[in-house]
C-alpha cells in the first residue's frame, strides 16, 4: 500500500509555521513528512529558509510522524562529519522515525562557504564518500578518515540512536540511480517515471523504499491557485541543470521571468478545488511504484489545504489503493 505524506517546503515557511503544519498533516491523516533543507530559496517571492535542524528537532516533539529530509547534502555547506552529529540526534528526537534523504546539492545552497560548485561527477564521487564516512561514524567507533575529498580526525560520535537511520538518495539520471542502489537504503525521486524505480529495484538489497514528492495549489478558486503557484514557484516549470548550477536566487527570478508562464506552471502543478485534478496528478507516482508520496501544498492557507486533503482527496487515493 502506498503512504501518503506531508512535504514541508523550508524555502516558503517560517520555523514555527512549519511546525504547525507538520501538526496539522498529522491531524489530517496523512503518512509521515518531508522537509527541505536549504540555505536560500529559489526565489525571493518564497521568502524563507530556516536552519532545519532546529526545525526538526521541534517537529520531533510535535508529532509522532516519521520524517525525512529531502533533501539534504552532506557535502560541501556542510561537513559529512556534522551532519553525521546532526541525523543521529535527530533519529533521537523524532518519535515516528527519522530517515537522513541526501543529495548532490544545487549551488545555489552551497556556493555560501566560498568553495567552487564541482562538475556532477565529482559530486557524486563526494556523496558517495560522504555517505560511507556518515555510517563510518554512527557505529560509534573512534574514526580517521583521510579520504579523496574528505578528512576526519579522531572524531567519535557518543550520542547514537540504538538503529542508525536509513539513508535514502535523491537521483537523477542512470549513474546517480546507480550510486543510490550500489549506496542507500531507499531512492528519492520528483516524477512518476518507473524507469529510475525499476533500475533501482533491479540490482542490489530487495525491499528497499521509493519516494517521491510532487507541488499542489488548492484555493476554492482555480484561478486564484494558479496566480499563487506561478507567483511562489515558477520553477516548478524549470528543467534541466539550471537548477543545480545558478547560485542565487535573483538568477531564477531572471530566468523564470524570460521563461516560464502561468500556464506552464499549472501544467505542472494541480490548482484548485477539484479533487479529481489533484487524484489525478498524485496516481502516476502510485502506478510507478513509488512506496511514498509527499505532496506540497503552495501558499498560505495549509488549513483549508488539510481540511480538503482530508475529507476529499486522501480517501479518494486509499480507495484507489484498495481498488
Amino acid at each position: 500500500m502506498t503512504r501518503f505524506g506531508y512535504f514541508l517546503a523550508a524555502e516558503e515557511h517560517g520555523p514555527r509555521d512549519l511546525v504547525d503544519q507538520a501538526r496539522g498533516a498529522e491531524y489530517a491523516g496523512f503518512d509521515g513528512l518531508w522537509i527541505s533543507d536549504h540555505y536560500h530559496p529559489w526565489l525571493d517571492a518564497q521568502g524563507e529558509s530556516p536552519f532545519v535542524w532546529s526545525v526538526v528537532g521541534a517537529i520531533g516533539e510535535a508529532t509522532d510522524l516519521p520524517l525525512t529530509t529531502a533533501v539534504t547534502c552532506p557535502t560541501t555547506r556542510v561537513h559529512p562529519a556534522v551532519i553525521a552529529q546532526a541525523a543521529a540526534t535527530s533519529a533521537l528526537l523524532v518519535r515516528g522515525g527519522f530517515t537522513l534523504g541526501v543529495g548532490t546539492g544545487e549551488a545555489l545552497n552551497e556556493h555560501v562557504v566560498g568553495q567552487p560548485w564541482p562538475p556532477a561527477s565529482v559530486r557524486l564521487s563526494m556523496l558517495e564518500e560522504a555517505i560511507g564516512l556518515i555510517r563510518e561514524l554512527w557505529s560509534g567507533k573512534v574514526v580517521t578518515h583521510r579520504g579523496e575529498h574528505y578528512t576526519v580526525d579522531t572524531a567519535r560520535l557518543y550520542t547514537l540512536p540504538e538503529h542508525a537511520p536509513g539513508i535514502h538518495m535523491s537521483a537523477f539520471g542512470p549513474k546517480a540511480v546507480d550510486l543510490a542502489a550500489r549506496a542507500a537504503d531507499g531512492l528519492i525521486v520528483m516524477s512518476p517515471d518507473s524507469e529510475p524505480i525499476e533500475a533501482f529495484r533491479s540490482h542490489g538489497r530487495p525491499g528497499r523504499p521509493v519516494q517521491a514528492g510532487l507541488k499542489v495549489c488548492w484555493s476554492t478558486d482555480a484561478d486564484t491557485a494558479r496566480r499563487i503557484a506561478y507567483e511562489r514557484w515558477p520553477t516548478e516549470a524549470l528543467a534541466g541543470e539550471s537548477l543545480q548550477v545558478l547560485p542565487q536566487p535573483k538568477h531564477f527570478e531572471e530566468l523564470t521571468e524570460t521563461l516560464v508562464t502561468p500556464e506552464m506552471v499549472a501544467r505542472r502543478v494541480p490548482c484548485g478545488p477539484d479533487p479529481e485534478a489533484h487524484v489525478a496528478a498524485i496516481r502516476p507516482f502510485v502506478e510507478a511504484g513509488v512506496d511514498e508520496v509527499y505532496i506540497n501544498q503552495i501558499g498560505d492557507d495549509q488549513e483549508g489545504f488539510f481540511e480538503f486533503y482530508s475529507n476529499e482527496v486522501l480517501p479518494r487515493l486509499r480507495r484507489l489503493e484498495r481498488a
